[in-house]
């Protein structure tokens, strides 16, 4: 049988190369509005005109002095509609100029000589007016790479995958770049600011500046917004500034699924089994029994689950996909919904139902129950490799950059064929209160897909057991762990 390999890219932090270049200018700038007015420095392209780009922007960001410059990003992104937005730059011979050319649907437009005059992105693409009490304060100009490290998938009928690569390039002997969103995909541009403004609100207009928007028939609906930047003497407390300073403003129904399920489930299938329990001790205050547990995927396709975040929520309705053995979507179905987990040992959206913890007594019948039920799947350990379809070079390999920010759109959540993920005992949730039990023998269960929402090919081994003694007393429990194969 063939092997199922399939190349998933997670929105993970990878070391971008300078891709956004920034200018300003001051208050003299004729000002932004968001009505199509060729005075207003807006483009005044047909509303009616389906728009190729659309620009999001936060309601809310919150700004912390540093010195006496603020610092702040806005999290801006471009959401490509209708087709793939493609632009190749090329030049015949190092001193030649370059020529870019756009690719939308099938067409293919020469843009004007000198749009583009170097690899590093689109220069002046977006405009940024900061006004307080009405009056303008300054403006700023960004350059913009559509290749951006952090691509989202923004609906669940989007293309399974983004052919276009994660940054842009400064090099001085590069002879031709290909800069692209993939169509339904969101692509954040690096907006990263540090301006010199005084503690207070401003309003922000940002806008894809008038050449651009007239090039590519962008209207002023989906080219112009506006948010709220709040600068603060002190940087706000941590939860509180996750909290108020990425939450997306987006159109109604930009994520919301068309529909629960589209095409069914084929062959192959991951198959999810647990390893027992490791790592097994007891808390330094005496009470807590903490552990170590593995869900690995022993099946011939990945598990590959998308979840997609609700209007100005932290919650996100969860997809699995479902893949032929050349690794390409044939189906999908919802299952399930994932949630931003703020405790500190986490930091990252989880996957809800995904393992449930259990500790049994000596018969297997159920005492206490673990409060974590929801995961981040990464690929942190390598199970057995010789599977059918095993992944031996899978993408993500580390919970902290697996899973997504607080304020990403969609994420992709991947388990490869012949992977595990790991969740060690010092993260929250990894421990039994043992608090009123009375010392004897126990099992720490670990279950894979306990409601059965994910499809896999066998549900029969979805549960591992680990033995051990409970001793001592309150405040100072002891534990005694049995071999792995001790049942």
């Amino acid at each position: 049988m063939k092997r199922s390999r399939l190349v998933i890219a997670l929105a993970a932090p990878l070391t971008a190369l300078a891709c956004v270049a920034a200018g300003s200018t001051a208050g003299a700038a004729p000002t932004l509005s968001t009505a199509s007015s060729g005075a207003s420095g807006v483009s005044t392209a047909d509303e009616a005109t389906p728009s190729p780009l659309r620009l999001t922007a936060p309601r809310l960001v919150e700004g912390y002095l540093s010195g006496t410059r603020v610092e702040f990003d806005p999290s801006l992104r471009l959401v490509a509609q209708g087709a793939p937005f493609e632009i190749r730059s090329k030049r015949t011979a190092y001193g030649a100029p370059i020529v870019t050319t756009w690719h939308h649907g099938g067409e293919v437009v020469t843009l004007p000589r000198r749009t583009v005059t170097d690899f590093a992105g689109l220069p002046g693409f977006l405009r940024m007016d900061f006004r307080k009490g009405g009056e303008l304060v300054t403006t700023r100009y960004r350059s913009g790479c559509l290749n951006s490290w952090s691509t989202e998938r923004a609906h669940p009928d989007a293309p399974l995958r983004s052919p276009y690569p994660q940054s842009c390039s400064t090099s001085r002997i590069m002879l031709g770049s290909v800069m692209g969103i993939q169509e339904g995909y969101a692509t954040r541009l690096d907006s990263w600011m540090r301006l010199k403004l005084a503690p207070g609100r401003y309003q922000v207009t940002v806008a894809v500046t008038a050449k651009y928007r007239t090039l590519f028939g962008i209207p002023a609906s989906d080219g112009v917004k506006t948010f709220t930047l709040r600068v603060s003497k002190d940087a706000p407390d941590y939860d509180d500034h996750e909290r108020r300073t990425v939450t997306p403003s987006l159109r109604p129904g930009t994520t919301e699924p068309t529909r629960a399920a589209a095409g069914a489930p084929g062959e192959p299938q991951p198959d999810l089994r647990s390893i027992p329990a490791f790592g097994i001790r007891v808390d330094g205050s005496g009470n807590y029994l903490q552990f170590s547990a593995n869900v690995w995927n022993a099946g011939n396709s990945p598990l590959v689950v998308d979840g997609f975040r609700r209007p100005n929520e932290d919650i996100m309705d969860a997809y699995q996909y479902f893949l032929d053995a050349d690794g390409n979507q044939v189906g999908y179905r919802l299952v399930g919904t994932m949630a931003w987990d703020n405790k500190d040992t986490h930091q990252h959206w989880h996957f809800r139902d995904f393992a449930r913890y259990r500790l049994l007594d000596a018969h297997k019948v159920g005492v206490v129950r673990s409060r974590k039920e929801a995961f981040c799947l990464a690929n942190t350990d390598a199970i057995d490799y010789t599977v059918d379809g095993a992944d031996w070079q899978p993408d993500t390999t580390d919970l902290h950059t697996a899973c997504g920010e607080r304020d990403s759109l969609s994420i992709r959540e991947v388990l490869a064929s012949g992977s595990g993920d790991t969740y060690a005992q010092f993260r929250a949730g990894q421990s039994f209160s043992l608090k009123g039990l009375p010392n004897g023998v126990y099992y720490i269960a670990v279950e894979a897909n306990p409601v059965h929402n994910l499809v896999e090919s066998d549900t029969t081994n979805n549960v591992a057991y680990r033995k051990v003694l409970i001793g001592g007393r309150l405040g100072a429990r002891t534990v005694k762990v049995y071999p792995m194969n001790v049942d």
